[in-house]
């Protein structure tokens, strides 16, 4: 069959193209960037589209071309600078529907998530329950999926959230940490959705898909972080809600500039919220069984990749702070006290004053840019381009600096270095 995969490089999209594919299925992934995804998975049809853009059902009219079954991994946490939920989780789920009833596709099977509902907390339940009852309502052969807090070698929404805090050295903060959470491994919720794709569920199955037991969201953090191989936190710290909050209205604002940080307030009020579904509907469906979290966590070995990973993720919006602060604070400063900042650029004269805001308003420029993620890359390779120009230059007109004990140049080569390792962070997690 030839299958279509929304949101093919995502989090689950891409486990269950690849499943697919391991089946024999003809697949083809949908999703922004062409070249992402053929990087993450050559071996599908990349299709290159912004789903909250596809709002009428002649805009999927092209895409849904001799598709015999949609899978619809697309979604997003919080609406951004990338993402608008109410058009990615229901007024494009609407136009879907309707484009495929007149291509007659067999099958929709649709991922939510549980806890979907129109009187939740956070839009993202809100909305991910409008597009759910929009497919309800349909005449499709339609299966819909709410998974647990899904688990797998990667890390997205509340699963990075928490891999982020079970890795904090010494210290391990705690909030919530009484709400209950049921999991369930990716590789399981990819497997469901290819027998969903096959026909082994019935049309009109509505399933939560979550392990059997919850468990506190203490012991997850301690699971997880056991899981890491990291040693046991010396101090337990419960963080107050009101503190947590506050920081994830940080990470919000950061939103709006297109970072995805998963600590962001719709993932906190989820959490605060419990992840907690009823596994029995799944479990009279005689399908496979669901793995409980010490098996999900047994299955995917920790290396020294998870590691990694979880410490960088920590340190990526530190290092890009620091940088923009101080490429902005060093234009700023030059532009203060412009005779000063020319007198030291081994230049004479009006050409000199130009030259300094020039470079000034180029360092203000690239550090206002770093904090702008689409533009954060570029930035610091500007930011790499432009300091080793100014050590290549400023060596010719004032060897003297290398000397000065202040440091003017040495202290550069750090700042170069940093910038790529923020230019390489930033490229692996786009």
């Amino acid at each position: 069959m030839h299958v279509l995969v929304l949101g093919g490089y995502g989090f689950i999209g891409l486990e269950v193209a690849r499943q697919l594919i391991a089946a024999g299925h003809t697949v083809s992934c949908m999703g922004r960037s062409r070249e992402l995804g053929r990087s993450r998975l050559p071996q599908a049809n990349w299709i290159v589209a912004n789903i909250s853009r596809l709002l009428t059902a002649e805009a999927w009219d092209e895409h849904l071309q001799s598709v015999d079954v949609v899978v619809n991994a697309s979604g997003a946490l919080q609406s951004g600078l990338k993402d608008n939920l109410d058009a990615i989780h229901d007024r494009a789920v609407a136009a879907l529907v309707t484009a495929c009833e007149s291509h007659r596709v067999r099958r929709l099977v649709h991922i939510s998530a549980v806890g979907a509902d129109p009187r939740a907390s956070t839009e993202f339940m809100r909305s991910k329950a409008r597009g759910d009852e929009r497919i309800r309502r349909s005449q499709l052969s339609w299966i819909i999926l709410r998974p647990g807090l899904v688990l797998g070698p990667n890390a997205y929404g509340g699963s990075a959230l928490l891999r982020v805090i079970a890795g904090l050295p010494i210290v391990l903060p705690i909030v919530f940490g009484d709400r209950l959470v049921q999991t369930v491994a990716l590789s399981d919720v990819a497997s469901v959705a290819c027998d969903a794709v096959d026909g082994r569920l019935p049309a009109h199955t509505e399933v939560d898909l979550v392990e059997d037991e919850p468990h506190t969201l203490r012991a997850l953090l301690l699971a997880i972080r056991r899981w890491l191989g990291l040693p046991t936190a010396r101090l337990q710290v419960a963080v107050p809600a009101w503190l947590a909050f506050a920081a994830a209205k940080l990470a919000d604002m950061a939103g709006l500039l297109g970072w995805r940080s998963p600590l962001r307030s719709t993932a906190l009020r989820v959490l605060s919220s419990g992840v907690v579904g009823d596994a029995n509907p799944f479990r009279r469906t005689g399908s496979r069984r669901l793995s409980a979290l010490d098996d999900t966590l047994r299955n995917m070995p920790s290396t020294a990749q998870e590691r990694w990973y979880t410490r960088m993720y920590l340190l990526l919006p530190v290092i890009v702070v620091a940088l923009s602060t101080f490429w902005i604070a060093s234009g700023v400063i030059a532009l203060m006290d412009l005779e000063a900042a020319s007198r030291q650029s081994g230049i004479a004269g009006d050409a000199a004053r130009r030259l300094v805001t020039v470079a000034a308003l180029v360092d203000i420029a690239l550090g206002a840019a770093l904090l702008i993620r689409p533009w954060a890359r570029a930035a610091c390779v500007g930011m790499v381009a432009v300091a080793a120009g100014y050590l290549l230059g400023g060596s010719f007109l004032r060897p003297d600096l290398w000397l000065d004990p202040l440091g003017p140049f040495v202290k550069v080569v750090p700042v170069i270095i940093l910038a790529l390792v923020a230019a390489a962070l930033l490229d692996s997690g786009r």
